[in-house]
């Protein structure tokens, strides 16, 4: 690229997008946008009413190793290292997926039916509430939620990734809340909560779901940097959805409600093997934004 550290900010930013683009990077004019943010340390609003400054020369080294890493296939978020979740922030790195759009729409469809079904816990103290168990947890993205929108809610966490769990850690204090407000289990699937006894009323989980042989076809961003370890869901993509629903039974007792963000074209599949069990009175799909059977959403008519 040319040398912008005596170009406007604008100038910068068109320039940018232009190199991102030659690159391959789709969206180049938003990626050039959010690394200019990051890169200055400004919001949006900031930066447009900013346009024609001089761009700072001292941060001129720095940027070019930003544009490199994105024009390289690294992901956005993890250039800048955050992303946004239900209009939260979130921490990213290579150890834990990106939060995606539609995980908002589980979590949404998950507090609204929590809600109905134990409406008195809303104002409670959290031990008097229901306690949401995130399988998988990753970012944390999905308990941090739950714990900050529904303070009367106990919220755990499991993933077997010690580098996740630290993340996950991160952004539970990142976005204001108590040290033990989220209980934090290292282990595989539903086994740690087996283990320790806990009766978890709402079970949630968006578990590696890509079959093995697809991850090659990825696009580079998730398959060159996104974990593996929580993308690969075996040769079908539903390893994972099986063994999770075997260990149901093994808990103290039986989740009210379940709800499992999916693949496409898996949302028959699991909502069958849920069925199946005999336990659960209601499985519904829900549709993402673009119209994919996205979540499976399962209720039990009462704990058993």
């Amino acid at each position: 690229m040319d040398d912008i550290s005596t170009k406007t900010i604008r100038e910068a930013f068109v320039e940018a997008s232009s190199f991102l683009n030659r690159h391959g990077v789709d969206e180049a004019s938003l990626n050039g946008e959010l690394l200019l943010m990051h890169l200055l340390g400004w919001s949006r609003t900031k930066l447009l009413s900013n346009w024609q400054d001089p761009f700072p020369a001292d941060l001129e080294l720095q940027w070019q190793k930003l544009l490199g890493r994105r024009a390289a296939g690294e992901p956005v978020q993890y250039v800048i290292g955050e992303e946004g979740f239900y209009g939260l922030t979130f921490r990213v790195g290579p150890a834990v997926l990106i939060p995606r759009p539609e995980t908002e729409i589980l979590v949404q469809e998950i507090l609204a039916r929590g809600k109905r079904l134990w409406p008195a816990a809303s104002a409670g103290p959290a031990e008097a509430g229901p306690l949401l168990a995130d399988i998988g947890t990753g970012s944390g993205a999905i308990p941090v939620t739950v714990a900050a929108k529904c303070p009367g809610w106990q919220v755990a966490a499991v993933d077997i990734s010690p580098a996740a769990l630290e993340i996950a850690r991160g952004n539970a204090a990142k976005n204001g809340l108590p040290e033990d407000r989220i209980r934090f289990y290292e282990g595989d699937l539903l086994q740690p909560l087996i283990e320790s006894g806990v009766k978890v009323d709402i079970l949630v989980s968006n578990p590696p779901y890509i079959p093995t042989e697809d991850l090659e076809g990825l696009q580079r961003e998730v398959r060159d940097y996104e974990p593996h370890l929580a993308l690969d869901g075996g040769q079908d993509g539903l390893i994972f959805y099986r063994r999770l629903v075997s260990e149901l039974r093994q808990l103290p007792q039986l989740p009210r409600l379940v709800g499992f963000e999916v693949g496409m074209g898996q949302a028959g599949d699991v909502a069958g093997m849920l069925k199946a069990t005999g336990a659960f009175g209601t499985v519904d799909i829900i549709r993402d934004l673009s119209g994919i059977d996205r979540h499976v959403l399962a209720e039990a008519s009462s704990i058993s």
